[in-house]
């Protein structure tokens, strides 16, 4: 069967952005699917034997001839007689003796095989592919966070400017929210379940054979490193999976709301960082001075694509009593969630490596609304005073500080009515409305914790 040649596939993620590479293709590739499926194969012989249900030569065999079959093998063998798992079977039988012939896939049905081999390639993935590139992206952020803990930001609300922060607070934000859908990952990856319980579940097929069918799945499924479902229908409970990639879906709107936050920042009027662009690099096929945050959209790009596709691992929830075929087709296209999260977080870890924090800009952003910032430590301390309608007296000056171009600070010191309360507080409190960049609460203090604390989880993160 010829291959063909990357620009004649339609999926983007093969032609443009996946090119093949060993920490995706080795688990979520069709090839890779035929391995994991060799692996389930091999090893329902292996216990077959140990059983002695079969001789340990015949199980060498198959383990020889199952992870020698192809993806192009088996799918020509499917041409045939129209049924991917037993073309699997037949092919593995082709390559055995007339003695190993009848053990092949003995007592299992497709959807053993097929529950059993996404567990397992799926929980290796998650923990040898993609939390090591979102440990990596964690890594970056806390670096992030660290070096620019104390960099003065103004904080946006609603797109307006609220009180000061950090840039590096607002990155522990995220250090944060990764950080629980990485361990989120890792929980739901370890409990994917495999079965091998047959065509209803009920192991009608194995207790032919087998006395103690259940202990034999377990058997089985220990091989591959997973466990079994606790009941099945022909089909592992829905849950494990729709569970797993709600982790995987959930992690990426976090990798789509930093990326959304570095795009919004790097806007002409904003400016507070700058996406380092190649000497080479085009911005625009027509605007040659465009400098454009293009990895940081592809991101939330890719997350719009992605993050809808969770309904339908919500709508094979539903499978019609002992399971009907409607999960069949959407199933195949989860390798595509887990590929293009892999992508977005190494996109987005490079990208934010090279990040340039534009401090003069930060400055400038801050200092052009630094007076209107006051009106909520003085309503805050007049309060504490005792001054009966403090909120209102501080809007009413805020708007009276917009008109005559004077600071709040300015015209509380001046306002009789305020002066009895005024002469209460702290020279630090004074300071603050004096100098409003002062007025950053604990974000530094809580940018550090947050960092020591994600720098010591991510250690007992095993990989």
């Amino acid at each position: 069967m010829a291959k063909p040649a990357i620009f004649d596939f339609i999926s983007p993620l093969d032609y443009r952005y996946y090119g093949s590479i060993p920490e995706i293709k080795d688990y979520l590739s069709e090839s890779s699917f035929i391995v994991y499926l060799g692996k389930f194969e091999a090893s329902l012989a292996k216990c077959l034997a140990r059983r002695k249900l079969c001789p340990d030569s015949v199980a060498a065999e198959i383990e020889k001839a199952s992870r020698a079959v192809s993806a192009e093998e088996v799918y020509e063998e499917e041409e045939r007689i129209r049924h991917n798992i037993r073309a699997l079977a037949n092919t593995i039988r082709k390559k055995v003796s007339d003695e190993a012939k009848p053990y092949v896939h003995l007592s299992a049905t497709s959807h053993d095989a097929i529950c059993s081999a996404d567990a397992a390639r799926f929980r290796d993935f998650a923990n040898k592919s993609l939390i090591k590139v979102l440990l990596s992206l964690e890594s970056t952020l806390i670096k992030i966070a660290m070096q620019e803990k104390a960099t003065l930001q103004i904080g946006r609300t609603h797109g307006q400017h609220a009180e000061p922060i950090t840039f590096g607070f607002a990155v522990a934000q995220y250090v944060s929210r990764l950080g629980k859908r990485i361990l989120l990952i890792q929980k739901t990856a370890n409990d994917l379940r495999g079965k091998l319980a047959g065509a209803v579940g009920a192991y009608n097929a194995p207790s032919l054979i087998i006395k103690d069918s259940e202990a034999f799945e377990e058997e089985v499924l220990a091989e591959l490193g997973i466990k079994p479902s606790p009941i099945s229908t022909q089909v592992v409970e829905a849950e494990y999976m729709a569970d797993f990639v709600h982790a995987v879906i959930s992690c990426f709107g976090v990798l789509a709301n930093i990326s959304d936050d570095m795009r919004h920042l790097q806007r002409s009027e904003i400016s507070e960082i700058r996406e380092q662009f190649g000497n080479d690099q085009v911005g625009s096929s027509t605007m040659p001075h465009k400098m454009n945050p293009i990895n940081f959209e592809n991101v939330k790009s890719m997350w719009k694509e992605f993050m809808p596709r969770m309904s339908t691992l919500y709508l094979d929830q539903i499978s019609e009593h002992q399971r009907d075929l409607t999960n069949s087709a959407s199933s195949r296209f989860v390798p595509e969630i887990l590929a293009a999260l892999y992508l977005s977080a190494a996109r987005l870890d490079k990208t934010l490596s090279k990040i340039e924090v534009n401090s003069s800009a930060l400055k400038k952003n801050f200092d052009s609304g630094k007076d209107m910032i006051t009106a909520e430590p003085l309503y805050v301390l007049l309060s504490s005073k005792g001054h009966p309608d403090a909120h209102e007296h501080a809007r009413k000056l805020s708007l009276k500080s917009r008109e005559i171009k004077e600071s709040i600070y300015s015209l509380a010191m001046k306002d009789k009515e305020l002066e009895p309360y005024m002469k209460k507080l702290t020279k630090e409190q004074l300071e603050i409305l004096k100098s409003p960049e002062k007025y950053t609460g604990i974000a530094e203090k809580k940018t550090v914790s947050i960092c020591e604390e994600w720098e010591e989880k991510i250690k007992d993160i095993s990989v």
